[in-house]
């Protein structure tokens, strides 16, 4: 038997995941390796195709995957099950998801790992599961009804905010106009003292309109902040109103968006009264009959419109029935994780490797406009990283039980993170509550999209997040025969960026983007076993190397405060806003500011730390990753306008994009 104690680390780690003894003290090198270090943007980085054609009617595929060997098949099998249409893509919150955290758990428990979790609260059959909240879940409609003079209003035209309490009001209407309680040139819908209580309120959206339906107040019709759904909301709400009936003015010409579907973080939180939208002919017929003149919702619109337009008040006999049942809102979903126990002295040490297991489900959001509603497959993006994690299981399991029980080896967390679409969720959570002292964490290597791998070209990213990690990494990427495009940076948009914020060395392996990244086309049959075996023998021998290594890592940042790798811009986009992005707390939506530098686009239209942005021209920001989404697609000179949350007051500013440029 070889004395693994007398071997160096570099080739111990080589030898225990090949089964067989090193030759040589280090292992052999490429004639001409290609190593190129420095910033690679994750958006962009996308190399060529390099396949060879064949006949397919001439090719073999159970001898390709045969050649290849088991470790590629299964790897292949993994991708082929989760990116099944079965899962629903994956997203959090649907049954597909739990079929794929089941599955997971599954193959964990087939490996002999341990439950990582199984100290926590909820013990059980959930140890080897994280739950968390994820954050901007939505509250859902239960039940809405409405009644007018005890005659039920049609089903289908009466739709209740996300924002709305549940409750049962039966009450006398009343009519405030807007709902603006301090508009352009002294307007207000309400007298001073004005108290709503015991009163059904019906307002109208938008603001007072010119004769076209658009604005009386703005630049060329544009609506002003007035119009904010939220500001109306909070104006009934202080004067105590006992429920609130949103209703498009007649001719309205302003943005036709959903109301009903408007996240509850938009509408300011949730409110203490029942809240519905009302079909504008059903609130007509309504404000008709209840007003002793019987005028139309047009005559309403044009008392509205006017300088006097005062909140009017109904007979008691012109009562409402408001019903609305709405559900918490709380969005549950979990991380999995497996523990293959380390042994001697570097036991209680630490590996985490990590692949987030969710996707885009059928492409509501982070993904085209155009293919929502068809199921989004995500086989490279995140099947390939999560089908890598569970081969790892095995192949470091079995190194581990090569390695004899007089070895010392650091202890491996094998952890699926879900909601990295959203805002990296997963891994968020995990920092937030690791089930592992963090002051034991070594690093952490962050397997996502390693698919299609092309022309033999790999990013590595956090190269740099450790003192003197790259010269250390060196003779295993010379030794991978792949080109690796060596990035120093820990941060970009995968959950790697969390450990790294966290003050943890991390590596990336990512091999680009494609053309059917976040599309129905990112199919199981479009990945590269080939590929994904030569990307995993790298990503297990630099394991095993950290997993024996008796020196720690020491953690070294190699970015600027604003997320660029020192010295250079990383070119994400054309454009640059110049906010540092930060994460809101749970359960609302939008993008916090942490910080925004001197002489950008975002100083200059008074965006200032503490703000939290919510939309972008409309759309709204649910995560920084769609906010870089936003600014890729713009260009130098955009207006974009930018809907934001400071001090609790929602305002919109005006923001004119300037070039992002490379800093010296």
């Amino acid at each position: 038997m070889i004395d693994f104690r007398c071997c160096s680390a570099l080739a111990l780690a080589c030898c225990a995941l090949a089964g067989a003894a090193p030759q040589d003290a280090e292992p052999a090198k490429l004639a001409k390796p290609e190593i190129i270090v420095g910033p690679v943007s994750v958006y962009t980085f996308s190399p060529p195709e390099s396949f060879v054609k064949v006949n397919a009617d001439d090719v073999s595929l159970a001898q390709i995957l045969g050649d290849l060997g088991p470790d590629a098949i299964e790897w292949y099998q993994h991708v082929q099950t989760l990116s099944n249409p079965w899962f629903e893509g994956r997203v959090p919150g649907s049954e597909g998801i739990e079929h794929a955290a089941n599955y997971i758990q599954f193959w964990m428990e087939q490996r002999g790992l341990e439950p990582a979790f199984e100290n926590a609260s909820d013990r059980g059959a959930t140890a080897w599961r994280q739950k968390f909240e994820l954050p901007g879940g939505q509250p859902k409609e239960l039940a809405v009804g409405l009644k007018f003079d005890g005659a039920d209003v049609a089903k289908g035209e009466v739709a209740t905010l996300k924002c709305s309490a549940s409750g049962d009001v039966t009450a006398p209407l009343a009519f405030c106009g807007y709902g603006i309680a301090d508009g352009k040139d002294g307007y207000s819908n309400f007298a001073e003292g004005e108290d709503l209580a015991g009163r059904i309120v019906i307002v109208f959206r938008a603001e007072p309109l010119r004769e076209d339906g658009k604005s009386a107040w703005g630049e060329d019709g544009r609506f002003t902040p007035a119009s904010s759904l939220r500001k109306k909301l909070d104006a009934l709400a202080e004067r105590n109103a006992a429920g609130i009936i949103v209703v498009e003015p007649p001719n309205y010409a302003g943005k036709k968006s959903d109301l009903a579907a408007l996240p509850i973080g938009q509408l300011g939180g949730a409110r203490a009264m029942p809240c519905v939208v009302l079909d504008a002919e059903i609130a007509g017929s309504m404000l008709s009959a209840a007003d002793p003149e019987h005028r139309s919702l047009a005559a309403f619109r044009a008392l509205a419109d006017s300088a006097d337009a005062k909140t009017i008040r109904f007979p008691e006999t012109a009562t409402a029935t408001l019903t609305t049942s709405m559900d918490d809102g709380k969005l549950l979903t979990e991380n999995i994780g497996g523990i293959l126990r380390g042994k001697g002295t570097l036991a209680d040490e630490w590996i985490v490797i990590g692949a987030h297991y969710d996707h885009v489900g059928y492409g509501n959001y982070g993904a085209d406009a155009e293919n929502r509603g068809e199921v989004h497959p995500g086989a490279d993006d995140n099947a390939s990283g999560t089908a890598g994690m569970l081969l790892l299981t095995k192949q470091l399991s079995e190194a581990y039980e090569a390695m004899g029980d007089d070895a010392n080896l650091r202890s491996i967390l094998f952890l699926a993170f879900s909601a990295e679409e959203v805002g990296l969720n997963g891994s968020r959570a995990f920092i937030k509550s690791p089930s592992i002292p963090a002051d034991k964490l070594d690093f952490m290597l962050n397997l996502d999209m390693i698919g299609r791998l092309r022309s033999n070209e790999l990013e590595v990213g956090g190269v740099g997040s450790a003192e003197g990690f790259m010269e250390k990494l060196r003779p295993f990427f010379e030794a991978s025969a792949l080109t690796i495009r060596a990035d120093p940076s820990g941060r970009g948009p995968s959950d790697h960026a969390n450990f790294y914020g966290a003050g943890i060395p991390v590596l990336f392996f990512f091999t680009g983007v494609h053309e059917s990244y976040h599309k129905p086309g990112d199919k199981g049959y479009t990945v590269t076993p080939q590929g994904a075996k030569k990307v995993l023998d790298l990503a297990g021998k630099i394991a095993m190397w950290r997993a024996i290594e008796t020196d720690r890592l020491v953690f070294e940042s190699a970015t600027n405060s604003d997320g660029t790798t020192r010295g250079q811009d990383r070119g994400y986009a054309a454009v640059r806003l110049g906010v540092q992005p930060g994460m809101t707390e749970d359960g609302t939506v939008g993008v916090k500011v942490e910080g925004v530098s001197e002489g950008t686009s975002a100083a200059d239209a008074g965006i200032k730390e503490g703000d939290v942005l919510l939309s972008w021209n409309g759309d709204e920001l649910a995560s920084s990753g769609v906010m870089m989404e936003k600014l890729r697609a713009a260009k130098v000179g955009d207006k974009v306008e930018i809907r934001l949350v400071r001090d609790g007051h929602e305002e919109t500013v005006t923001v004119t994009l300037k070039a992002g440029k490379p800093r010296a």
